[in-house]
């Protein structure tokens, strides 16, 4: 048999081969996509709840008790409309910087602020431990703070009857997660993974502080 025989023959065999894998690749490939769900896998590689969106826990419309009191409302402060964000967020910010809050009234404010899961802080805009210092004194600059700091006071002041620490700080913290949703969106999908409640003093407080570093990048609604 002539030398180009035998090559033409050995090029024929390889592609029969080729061909023989590249239908037992694809066969899997379509295997995979039919059994496989995109809300379980992610274009980056992790898992469901790194993609998911806060639609279940991003709080909406107006506030009981105190929202039609202060004209704010959680569907105002969205990355879509930053003006009206931007006013929502003075709005309580100059409750802090108008009312001071002393005796009892700022015993619970640190009680609530400081102490009780560990606090809550800005967190992303600065390193600080608390929007407040253990003397109940500002200690974050941000328009952030000074909002979530106003919440609290006005809560305690106005209707401290209706709520408890907790729940103070638990409506501190659904502002908190409307201010930093891609953080948010980050640290949901950890507590997820980790079988964690997905609760707003979860997200919001210091107790889970930083369990999701790494795997979002920034992004805020208003300005620090």
């Amino acid at each position: 048999m002539k030398k180009i025989d035998k090559w033409i023959i050995g090029l024929l065999i390889a592609s029969l081969l080729l061909t023989a894998f590249n239908t037992t690749r694809l066969s899997t490939i379509e295997e995979f996509l039919s059994t496989t769900s995109f809300s379980q896998v992610s274009s980056s590689g992790t898992s469901a709840g790194a993609s998911e969106s806060l639609s279940g826990i991003t709080p909406t419309g107006v506030p009981d008790i105190y929202g039609a009191e202060l004209g704010v409302s959680f569907d105002d402060v969205t990355a879509y409309d930053a003006a009206k964000a931007d006013a929502t967020i003075t709005r309580m910010a100059n409750i802090d910087r108008n009312l001071e809050v002393e005796g009892a009234d700022r015993e619970r404010y640190i009680r609530t602020l400081y102490e009780l899961n560990g606090g809550i802080s800005c967190e992303y805009c600065c390193g600080a431990k608390s929007i407040i210092f253990e003397n109940g004194k500002s200690a974050c600059g941000c328009a952030h703070s000074y909002a979530m700091r106003g919440l609290a006071k006005y809560l305690i002041t106005e209707h401290g009857d209706e709520y408890t620490n907790e729940e103070i700080q638990e409506e501190v913290a659904k502002w908190k997660v409307l201010y930093f949703p891609t953080q948010m969106q980050a640290k949901a999908a950890i507590l997820k993974e980790k079988g964690v409640e997905l609760s707003f003093q979860n997200l919001g407080s210091n107790t889970y502080r930083g369990i999701e570093q790494g795997a979002s990048g920034g992004g805020m609604v208003g300005g620090c």
